[in-house]
């Protein structure tokens, strides 16, 4: 059927895309133009509206607590797009509502700011529990807040580069999916169906785990005799978390990266540890900042904890940096649109500032918010954090320059990969800043703090600057207009920044950071563990950090991400495998089948079944940890130390697999 090419207001609003334009993934040939599905010369489309920014704020609050209780659980923070386009599309569907796709971008816009802001927040501020310190609500708050702000400051002058005019050079393999879930959704409403009936064994299954105890979290090859001798005499062990939500995550992550990631995993695991405990009997003194006993005396996850690590730290800092050379020209040229539009707006006769689908808000309001946004930042700075005019100064001034510098780093792993590698982009913020601050003579607690909190609002700037990237570019492929998401993604910012800052605190004290039973947040442990001997005076490991980031310029030259592996090198292994585990599954299904069409239609699947079980565990693991809180304890401590319980869990997690599986590959081909 062709379209009118001259539909009516009333046709427009009514009509339903039936999918997106063949040309939205390729590159453009000569004078080939993208047509997205609300064209510009449509009618406005319904867009910001009550019901719109209502759902939003409501999406930001929900998945700012789940997404916060699973990445201080388990290290990983999923993003929350995709399943906040499914919940929006499937409401929507089932109250029958109309004309939803420009809504549901802005939906999505303001809700997916919980992941980005939860981001930048677990990956520093929990440090300052670690290090024995504390952090007030308003420090949390105001630095993620702060954070948020100037991430979405800085990216929007890079939104037409990264969305228009580098159109099919990119992959964006999460707005990929989101478009295609928002998109679908006007024509059915299968998918929350199928992400209810996900969510709901995800989220039972992992609130087992963590409210009764039944089966262990984790399984490990200690849990057999022969596996607790190799441990102790070879210094080898295995293990794997055995929760829903992190299972879903290695199947959106995909079978490749999670194998650059477990690679890294498993080079510290299977080959450095084992290798640096063979010469544990030479050892006569103990090396290390805090180290009190001999290598021979240390199990494997204690050599892990003081040596190992250390080197996958300086490879994400070496891998960081890489981006930022990387990006030196996208930055340019970014950083020339910008200009140009502030200079020649209003002189552009060709109408392209007018066109609704490419119309960004006003780079001089840009400036101007940029400006209030630092001052701000300087008042927090100067009152809330070092109490001094010129270390605020120069606090102000290490945020300005690494956030706008690691801003297209940020957006660039986002548009490749779908992953933004802010944890290491971050401690190589730490490094600089401690070395800053101590050099202008701010030591200790203070100093330890200041970075944190320095460290915090880079970590958060960095984080919304590649998730908005993603918002951006579903709605350049739908066809919504930048400059509302852009405006309401302040909203969006500021409801997860107060979400996350109460749940932090709420977790802190449910769980704590230290001790037996403590939250892993390995990010955390990870900036906690390079700042304290940088602003203490202690022995900082550059002799590892040196070998990490020699690792990673090898790396480099083989053309292995090193971000990637040098992830793998610093985060537990029990958080790394069962990544590997959904990054097979997602192999497994989609290559059963001779059909390629099948074979998308199971991956799609499994995206929606992987989608629930994020979202499920995570937002009964809040529920977990807020009975826990009132004193609701139910947790059957002495089962679940013991070995029944342990294979109890192998049991478990393989009827969990077996169930993803079989139910990814009931997938049916659509026909028109």
């Amino acid at each position: 059927m062709q379209p009118n090419e001259n539909p009516s207001h009333e046709e427009m609003q009514n009509q339903t895309p039936a999918s997106i334009p063949e040309n939205a993934y390729r590159e453009l040939a000569p004078g080939e133009t993208y047509k997205p599905l609300l064209p510009d010369n449509a009618p406005k489309p319904k867009e910001v509206t009550p019901y719109s920014v209502t759902f939003g704020i409501i999406m930001a609050v929900i998945f700012s607590a789940a997404a916060a209780y699973l990445g201080l659980r388990v290290g990983q923070v999923f993003e929350a797009a995709i399943p906040i386009a499914i919940i929006a599309v499937g409401v929507g569907n089932l109250t029958g509502k109309k004309n939803m796709l420009g809504q549901n971008v802005i939906i999505q816009s303001i809700g997916a700011s919980s992941g980005v802001i939860v981001a930048g927040a677990i990956f520093t501020l929990p440090a300052l529990y670690i290090l024995g310190l504390d952090a007030a609500f308003y420090q949390v708050f105001l630095s993620s807040l702060f954070g948020g702000f100037l991430g979405i400051l800085f990216l929007i002058p890079f939104r037409k580069y990264f969305v228009k005019d580098m159109h099919g050079k990119y992959p964006f393999p999460e707005a990929t999916a989101t478009t295609e879930v928002l998109v679908s959704g006007e024509k059915k409403g299968n998918q929350a169906k199928l992400l209810a009936v996900s969510g709901l064994v995800g989220g039972l299954y992992d609130f087992v785990i963590s409210t009764f105890g039944w089966w262990t979290e984790t399984i490990s090859t200690r849990i057999a005799a022969w596996g607790d001798a190799l441990a102790q005499k070879a210094k080898v062990v295995f293990s794997v978390n055995t929760g829903a939500a992190v299972l879903g995550l290695g199947y959106i992550v995909g079978l490749k990266y999670a194998a650059i990631i477990c690679a890294g995993s498993f080079t510290v695991w299977f080959v450095l540890i084992p290798f640096i405990s063979y010469f544990a009997d030479g050892q006569t003194v103990a090396v290390g900042e805090g180290v009190t006993a001999l290598l021979g005396q240390m199990s494997p996850e204690d050599i892990f904890r003081n040596y190992a690590r250390h080197i996958g730290i300086g490879g994400i800092a070496m891998a960081g940096i890489i981006g930022i050379i990387r990006s030196s020209k996208i930055i340019r040229q970014a950083v020339g649109l910008a200009v140009s539009e502030l200079k020649g707006k209003k002189s552009t006769q060709n109408g392209e500032s007018e066109v609704r689908t490419q119309r960004d808000i006003p780079m001089k309001i840009i400036l101007i918010g940029l400006l209030v946004t630092l001052v701000a930042l300087f008042i927090f700075f100067a009152l809330g954090v070092v109490q001094n005019i010129t270390l605020a100064l120069v606090g102000i001034l290490i945020v300005f320059v690494i956030a706008f510098l690691f801003t297209t780093v940020a957006a660039n792993a986002i548009a490749i990969v779908g992953n933004n590698p802010v944890s290491g982009m971050t401690l190589m913020t730490l490094i600089l800043s401690s070395l800053i601050l101590a050099g202008v003579g701010l030591h200790g607690t203070s100093g330890m703090v200041a970075a944190m909190i320095i460290g915090g609002v880079v970590c958060t700037a960095l984080a919304m600057a590649g998730g908005f990237i993603t918002d951006l570019k579903i709605g350049y492929w739908i066809g919504t207009t930048p400059a509302k998401q852009e405006a309401w993604k302040f909203l969006g910012t500021v409801v997860s920044a107060a979400t996350v800052g109460g749940v932090m605190i709420l977790l802190n004290k449910t769980y704590g950071f230290t001790g037996e039973g403590a939250l892993v947040a390995p990010q955390a442990n990870a900036m906690a563990a390079v700042i304290k001997p940088l602003m203490e005076g202690g022995a900082t490991p550059w002799l590892l950090y040196g070998a990490g980031a020699a690792l990673a310029l090898i790396l480099t030259m083989i053309g292995v991400p090193a971000l990637a592996f040098a992830l793998g090198m610093f985060i537990p292994l029990e958080l790394n495998t069962p990544l590997l585990v959904g990054g097979l599954i997602s192999w497994y299904v989609t290559t059963r089948s001779k059909d390629k069409a099948v074979n998308t239609a199971r991956k799609d699947r499994g995206t929606l079944i992987a989608s629930g079980f994020i979202a499920g565990g995570a937002l009964m693991g809040v529920v977990s940890a807020m009975l826990r809180y009132f004193g609701c304890d139910w947790f059957a401590t002495q089962w679940n130390a013991s070995t029944g319980a342990g294979y109890l869990a192998i049991v478990m997690y393989l009827a969990l697999i077996l169930y993803f599986i079989w139910d990814s590959k009931r997938a049916k081909v659509e026909t028109e």
